[in-house]
């Protein structure tokens, strides 16, 4: 059964696609096109009994549970109504392929690996979601979509053991670094190099999963929001205009050690008093932007000692905004005011830049397919950005097309055993994520 279309902008390639008022995806089709939720919930919780324990998801990449899961998710590929091809890319992407009537594909992606003590729906949920959505679209097309559709485990999303996160979608993308990647060490001492051999994965050849990009031409990600707005709304479902830039800095400021005992409180040089200013006036600066969040999450003194005043206080500093503008001027602000309160503590102040990534949008004309699924399904979409970090941006950095979808939490809780999603949330974030499928179909294929 092929659902009638009322349009194509299949001659747009994935770089050019752009929102288009006339394009009107009829509801009709998604409505007709069903996904089996339960089906989803029943793979979810096999998988969580397979590889966790009283203390959460054990799935950490490059590990022996995660390659357990890896090979508890291939024998569920055995079950799909048609054929498709699996394949493990340079970087151990794992990939399972339908093919339709061309080669311009939609692919449906998110990642089995989990942080220690982890959730049992992060990540996992947009992979087997994506399973019983790949298996529906076979169905819904006999076997022969009109355009072919593509599902990726990504390895090595939450960089959990040796600290390089979205590894696997950045080799995808080309934002891969091998130099600086293949040292990394986890607390035993093993390196990023060995893990990766030992699953079969060369360090140095990861760059070739590039090649898996072909004809992309839309990239979709359903995941659990990770934070309470949803919650807090009453709304089960949200779609993700993109992901948050991110600021991240090493801020030192420079004192005076001295006697805590001897030193008049009007002569102290306290670089611990300057870093505390500063602490306090990050607050006021984020709360002047709706989405904007800003962290100082490390602070260390030197000498460190109930007796001492500080000499020296190393601080880290997190800054996060969809808007490149409002990022810049959050660091901006910062910066001043550190420069500010050292100069009232009598100390000095230097800025060492961690890491940033600039705010990736996603793309207009999905995220405008999202909200109609999203509507159609639970009634209202609420749109939001995404501040932690997904695979996705680093699909919508080399040009793919793409979108995510967010399913509330409770109590905003994720990292950890307690994270949970009501049922009749899942079952609707199901729903939607198919009819968003079927949707970008129509539109694409």
């Amino acid at each position: 059964m092929v659902p009638p279309k009322s349009f194509t902008i299949a001659a747009l390639p994935p770089a050019e696609l752009a929102p288009n008022p006339e394009v009107n995806v009829p509801t009709e089709v998604s409505s007709r096109f069903a996904v089996t939720a339960s089906n989803v919930i029943e793979n979810l919780t096999e998988l969580r009994a397979l590889t966790g324990d009283t203390h959460g998801a054990q799935r950490v990449a490059w590990t022996d549970t995660w390659l357990k899961a890896r090979a508890w998710f291939e024998g569920k590929l055995g079950a799909l109504p048609y054929k498709v091809e699996r394949a493990t890319d340079a970087a151990g992407n794992r990939w399972v392929t339908l093919r339709g009537t061309t080669e311009r594909s939609l692919i449906l992606g998110s990642h089995l690996d989990s942080v220690p003590n982890g959730g049992w729906l992060d990540g996992c949920l947009g992979v087997v979601t994506g399973l019983e959505v790949l298996r529906s679209l076979a169905v819904f097309y006999d076997g022969l979509p009109p355009m072919t559709i593509r599902l990726v485990d990504w390895a090595d999303e939450e960089g959990a053991r040796f600290g390089r996160s979205l590894f696997g979608s950045s080799a995808f993308a080309g934002t891969h670094s091998i130099a600086a990647d293949r040292v990394r060490t986890d607390r035993d001492g093993v390196t990023l190099e060995d893990a990766l051999a030992r699953c079969g994965v060369a360090v140095e050849g990861i760059g070739a999963a590039a090649d898996e990009r072909g004809q992309a031409a839309a990239y979709l990600e359903l995941h659990i929001e990770q934070g309470p707005v949803l919650e807090n709304m009453g709304w089960p479902l949200g779609v993700v205009l993109g992901t948050k830039g991110v600021e991240r800095h090493q801020i030192t400021f420079f004192g005076q050690e001295a006697h805590s005992g001897s030193t008049p409180m009007a002569v102290r040089r306290d670089a611990l008093a300057a870093a505390a200013k500063l602490a306090l006036e990050i607050r006021p600066i984020a709360r002047k932007h709706p989405d904007a969040v800003a962290t100082m999450g490390s602070v260390k003194t030197f000498p460190g000692i109930v007796t001492a005043v500080v000499g020296r206080c190393e601080a880290t500093l997190d800054m996060r905004d969809l808007d490149a503008g409002v990022l810049a001027g959050m660091f901006a602000e910062a910066k001043a005011a550190s420069e500010r309160f050292a100069e009232e503590e009598g100390c000095t102040v230097e800025w060492s830049r961690i890491w940033s990534i600039e705010p990736v949008p996603f793309a207009p004309v999905l995220i405008g397919l999202c909200e109609e699924a999203i509507v159609e399904t639970a009634g209202k979409a609420h749109k939001l950005p995404s501040g932690p970090l997904h695979d996705a941006a680093e699909v919508a950095r080399c040009g793919i097309p793409t979108v995510m979808m967010f399913v509330q939490s409770l109590k905003g809780l994720s990292h950890n055993s307690l994270e949970d999603t009501r049922l009749e949330d899942l079952e609707a974030a199901v729903t939607a994520f198919g009819r968003l499928a079927a949707k970008t179909v129509v539109a694409l294929g």
